[in-house]
């Protein structure tokens, strides 16, 4: 090999070296170390102290955006989500796995379908209590197939009806 050869091999060489330096100081960077969140976000956090090195990357972030989330929250708003972690905590494991289900059949709707369940929700919400008890009621009496026919049926309807 001559001189020519031996250098360009020698600058591809260093620039493996330097890409691969790049990439992990960049993944170094995603790394949520503990101390590098605030008092505030760690007293939030403080349950995941002891094992917070042990989650996955992603799951540092998530709760570290999470924590500082709540923060923000007003008073009411922090009472609001508290009723609605304890609720998730009382499910089974088979309940939450439902909504798990749901939540990503709802995340795969077209915009235009998402924007069309919410207003369902918020007209049903908008009911009286004693309306949607009777709706539940109905709709509990129902056979499975009477369900999923039901479900169609409000799927394909008009949507100018909406």
């Amino acid at each position: 090999m001559n001189s020519n050869g031996i250098i360009a091999q020698w600058v591809l060489s260093l620039c493996a070296v330097i890409l691969l330096s790049c990439v992990a100081v960049v993944h170094a960077q995603d790394v949520v170390d503990w101390d590098s969140l605030s008092s505030e976000q760690q007293a939030v956090l403080a349950q995941f102290e002891a094992t917070w090195a042990t989650l996955g990357e992603e799951q540092q972030r998530r709760l570290a955006a999470g924590a500082e989330r709540w923060q923000e929250m007003s008073a009411e708003d922090r009472d609001e989500a508290r009723e609605r972690f304890e609720m998730w905590r009382e499910l089974s494991d088979e309940q939450r796995e439902l909504i798990r289900e749901r939540y990503q059949e709802f995340r795969d709707l077209s915009p235009e379908e998402r924007d069309r369940v919410r207003t369902a929700f918020q007209r049903y919400r908008d009911l009286s209590p004693e309306r949607r008890q009777q709706l539940r009621e109905r709709f509990q009496r129902l056979s499975p197939e009477q369900r999923q026919r039901l479900r169609e049926r409000l799927r394909n309807r008009p949507r100018e009806r909406q």
